[in-house]
């Protein structure tokens, strides 16, 4: 399994996976929101709210776009398809 750190805007540099790698399936994200909170200083005490968020979606025409963002803070998150 391969772990991106994201940039400083949250996002990644380049795609996760392009080209053949993206093919039609069920992929899962998992976001360490736990120790991106913890280094900035938010989210309280062990044990966090939350942890790890997961992100289980599927890819059913890779040939098109696909933006998977997460909006987080240390209580609630929301993803959607985006564009």
């Amino acid at each position: 399994m391969a772990s991106t750190v994201t940039n400083g805007d949250g996002r990644c540099d380049r795609p996760l996976l392009e080209g053949e790698a993206l093919a039609a399936g069920t992929y899962e994200l998992v976001f360490r929101v736990g120790d991106y909170f913890a280094g900035r200083g938010q989210g309280g005490p062990a044990p966090r709210f939350l942890d790890h968020v997961v992100i289980r979606f599927g890819i059913a025409a890779p040939a098109e776009h696909y933006h998977v963002p997460l909006l987080i803070s240390p209580f609630g998150y929301s993803t959607y398809r985006g564009s």
